[in-house]
This record gives structure tokens, sequence and C-alpha cells, in this order.
């Protein structure tokens, strides 16, 4: 029996209607949207792509979004400069600053600058240090997005055994402490563990995270288990493939997500959703009056 399939971009569309809802209503009782920025530096096309969907979302929900397109050219001084600017006027809630970045920009040094209030990305060290310390943040929205799937199938994470396959400070690394603090117990997989497939089989929620297209077969996972692939990769053939064999992997797992319509539409969800809760947080600190 094959699995059931989590149709993430069904699930990112009641996201978002249920959002423009909630910012219909707070802009009625209190006269204020979300506002966001993003910075674009030069023209790379998968950026300028991501960037549209993104903005189109923005529309759909009712956030006032504006892309701020700086040369190629711009100094990292002069960048640091143009984000403290929009850090400090607090009519603007969020900023993201869409990578990559001209090497002559220190990425990390750009994305420290980012006041942690306006960080809708979820990626600044604060922002990831109180999500460790379960305390109230923005969270990264790719690992929020799969908690928020798991939510929509009642995937109860309470008791769980969740094994998570990359590290990486975006994904795997964040996804893991949102899972522990959901009370999972949490196994964080990678290049140089040893018996991979072996671990992965333990998994009652499955999250793979590694850049590798199809590298997690049917004997990675346990019959009935959710399977949750963040990867994305073009094959040759110019076809869109997750990290894990979708084909093989469906017939033993309880539910996967595809690629795409799977983990994608609900990370741009979720910078929504990050944008209304930085701009409800800032007013409640006082930080913008309304």
């Amino acid at each position: 029996m094959s699995a059931e399939i989590i149709d993430g971009f069904m699930i990112a569309k009641g996201y978002r209607e249920r959002l423009a809802l909630e910012v219909e209503k707070f802009v009625a009782e209190h006269g204020v949207r979300p506002v966001i920025r993003v910075l674009l530096v030069g023209d790379n096309p998968a950026s300028l792509s991501y960037i549209k969907g993104k903005v189109k979302a923005a529309a759909e929900i009712g956030i006032d979004s504006e892309v701020l397109r700086y040369e190629p050219s711009i100094t990292e001084a002069e960048l640091l400069a143009e984000i403290e600017r929009i850090n400090q006027n607090p009519a603007i809630h969020g900023i993201l600053v869409q990578l990559p970045l001209p090497k002559h920009i220190d990425e990390h040094k750009v994305g420290l600058a980012v006041d942690p209030m306006k960080d809708i990305d979820g990626f600044h060290p604060v922002n990831q240090g109180n999500s460790l310390a379960g305390n109230w943040c923005l969270e990264s929205c790719t690992p929020k997005g799969v908690i928020a799937l798991l939510d929509t199938i009642g995937c109860d994470l309470n008791g769980k055994k969740v094994v998570v396959i990359g590290r990486s400070n975006i994904v795997g690394k964040p996804v893991s402490v949102l899972a522990l603090n959901r009370n999972a117990t949490v196994t964080i997989c990678h290049s140089r563990t040893q018996n991979l497939a072996e671990e992965a089989r333990q998994a009652d929620v499955l999250i793979v995270a590694i850049g590798q297209p199809k590298f997690v077969g049917a004997d990675f996972v346990k019959p009935g288990a959710v399977v949750i692939d963040v990867g994305i990769s073009r094959t040759a053939e110019n076809k869109l493939v997750g990290d894990v064999d979708f084909d093989s992997v469906k017939e033993v797992a309880g539910w996967i997500t595809p690629v795409p319509r799977g983990v994608g539409p609900m990370t741009i969800a979720m910078l929504m959703q990050n944008a209304f809760e930085a701009m409800t947080k800032q007013i409640s600190e006082g930080a913008v009056s309304v």
C-alpha cells in the first residue's frame, strides 16, 4: 500500500488564506499592516525567481513588500549601512537579504547586521539561540514549515523518534531543535555517520536535507514512517527531484512529501507568518506604535 502524499502546496495555500484573514482583521482593528523589504544585490536569475514568489505571496496575504535592488558593485559597508537604515525605521517590520551575495561581501557579517526582531528568515544567531533555549523567536522558515506539515497531518512528535539527515544551519540543526522542543527524541545524521541506513530505519519521522538527489532509498525507511524530503535538485532531464527516491520510498512509508509541492511552498508561507509575527512582537514591545 503506497504512502499518503503530504501536499505541501495545498497545505501552504490554507496557511496563506488563514494568514490573509488574520492580517486584514489586524489592520481593521489597529490600522497597521506588516511591511517587509527584500534586499537584492545583482540580478541572479534564481534569486529573481525566488523573490517573485515571495512578493506574490505577500501581495495575496496583504503584506506590504518592496524589493530594494542594488548593483553588484555595492560595497559591503554600503550594504551594511542600508541594512542599518532599515533596522532603524519603525515602519518596516521585516528584512530579507536574498542570497547569494557577491563574493566581496561577507554573508555572515550581513546576516549579523539584521535586527533579530526583523529577521523574518530566522537565520540570526540570536533567533537560533532563542529557539535552542525554547524562547520566543522568529524561527527558520523551512524548519518551521516542516513542523507545520507534521502538525497538519496530525503527527504528534511527543515521544516520537525523529531522525534528521543533514546538519546545515539552515535546515538540519534548526529542525532538530524544533523537534526536540516538541519532546521528540532526535538523532542527527550526516556524512560521517556510520550505518546511516540503519540509523534512519529507527525513525518514526525521517527528515532528509542533504542536497544529494535520490540518496535515501526504501532501505532507509521503517514501514509506516513519515518521510519529509527537504532536498530539491534538477536532473539532466530538467526534472525536479528530492533527496529521497520517491518512487521506492512511497511503497514503504506511511506519509511522504513529494518534490515539488512538498516542503518548498511551506517555506514561503512561514516567511509570511514570520513577517506578521515580527510586526505584532514589535508592537507588543513598544517598538512600533499603533
